[in-house]
């Protein structure tokens, strides 16, 4: 498992609310545009092709940051808003 920070932006709102309910369904959403997801290779592969039925790549922008367990664990938060996203302490396979 990897742990993704997707960011995105989406100038249409039909299509963006769209990205969004689809999103929910994979992580965690923790800013406007943000979501952090803990997601297996397959998962991820998934969630890649069902976006992509849902973007105008001529218009809209998304981003893919993959952290490591080791990466993740420096992550810093600052102010208001949700504790970043916990991997699972076990993973059934």
């Amino acid at each position: 498992m990897l742990f993704y920070v997707v960011v995105y932006d989406i100038p249409d709102n039909k299509r963006r609310k769209k990205v969004h309910d689809l999103l929910e369904g994979y992580g965690k959403w923790v800013q406007y545009s943000t979501f952090e997801c803990v997601l297996t290779r397959s998962k991820f592969d998934e969630l890649k092709k069902r976006l992509g039925d849902r973007l105008n790549l001529e218009e809209d922008s998304i981003r893919f940051y993959p952290l490591s367990r080791h990466t993740s664990v420096r992550v810093e938060t600052w102010g208001v808003g949700p504790a970043i996203t916990e991997y699972p302490s076990s993973v059934i396979v």
